[in-house]
C-alpha cells in the first residue's frame, strides 16, 4: 500500500506568525479519517515568522522530533535545557510524565521545519531533551539514521527516542537510486524536503508525502538535487 498526499492537499491553518500545514488531525484541524499512521501521530509542516514562536506550553506521553529545513529554532524547557537547532539538524524531546517548553524563531528570517510526534512504547518516564548537528555531507547519496529507539543506532550516533521507530534522512544527487528494505509490520511515512524523487514509481515533490505499508522494499530515485526524511515505526507490543 502506498498512499500519496500532495502538499496542496494538506490542511492549512493561518496564525499570521505561523503558517501550519497538518498531515494528520491537530489543533483546529480535525479529520477522524486522518488521526495518524500507526504510532506516527503528528506531522506538522510549519513556517515560523522571524522573532516569533510558541510560548511555554506542556506535553506528556509523546516523542517529539523537530527537523529544521530552513533557519533555526531555539528550545527552552523547565528542565533547564536550552538549544538552537539549525537547518539540517534535529532535536528530540521525550515528554514522558510531563514537560513544559517553548520554541522560538529568534532569527531575522523565516524558519521552516517538520515536527513529528510518535507514540512512546510505554507511558510515563522521565522527560528529556537532546539535539545534535548532523552535517548534511554525511548523508549524501545514502540514508542516515537521525533518531531511533534502538540501542544499536544510538551507539552509532542517532539521537534517542522512546519509541519503536527510526527517523531516516538523506540528500541525493540527480540520478542516484537507493533501496531500503522495510521491516515486517512497519509503517513508513516519507516526506520530501527539497527537490523531486521517485519512490516505487510515485513522484514526490518537496513537502509531498507517502504513507507506506505492506511492501518489502523502498526504491528511491533522485530526479534532481533532493532531500527527504521518513519515519519507520512499529506498533508497540507493550
Amino acid at each position: 500500500m502506498i498512499e500519496k498526499r500532495e502538499f496542496a492537499e494538506l490542511a492549512h491553518v493561518n496564525h499570521d506568525w505561523l503558517q501550519a500545514r497538518h498531515h494528520f488531525s491537530f489543533g483546529k484541524y480535525w479529520d477522524p479519517a486522518r488521526m495518524g499512521f500507526g504510532p506516527i501521530r503528528v506531522w506538522n509542516d510549519d513556517q515560523i515568522a522571524p522573532q516569533t514562536g510558541f510560548p511555554m506550553h506542556g506535553h506528556q506521553n509523546m516523542e517529539i522530533i523537530t527537523y529544521v529545513r530552513e533557519g533555526a529554532i531555539t528550545h527552552r524547557d523547565n528542565m533547564g535545557n536550552e538549544g538552537r537547532t539549525e537547518a539540517g539538524d534535529i532535536q528530540v524531546m521525550s515528554a514522558g510524565s510531563g514537560v513544559m517548553h517553548s520554541e522560538y524563531n529568534l532569527e531575522d528570517d523565516e524558519t521552516r521545519l517538520f515536527q513529528i510526534w510518535i507514540e512512546p512504547r510505554a507511558p510515563g518516564g522521565n522527560p528529556r531533551w537532546d539535539g545534535k548537528r548532523f552535517p548534511q555531507g554525511d548523508r549524501v547519496d545514502q540514508l542516515e539514521i537521525l533518531a531511533s529507539g534502538f540501542d544499536e543506532d544510538i551507539d552509532n550516533g542517532a539521537l534517542m527516542i522512546q519509541s519503536d521507530a527510526r527517523l531516516y534522512g538523506a540528500r541525493l544527487t540527480p540520478g542516484t537510486l537507493i533501496e531500503h528494505r522495510i521491516a515486517e509490520g512497519a509503517h513508513i511515512y516519507l516526506v520530501g524536503s527539497a527537490g523531486q524523487i521517485r519512490v516505487n514509481g510515485e513522484l514526490v515533490d518537496a513537502r509531498d508525502s507517502l504513507a507506506i505499508r505492506d511492501i518489502p522494499v523502498l526504491e528511491i530515485e533522485a530526479l534532481d538535487d533532493a532531500e527527504f526524511v521518513f519515519v519507520e515505526a512499529w506498533e508497540s507490543q507493550n
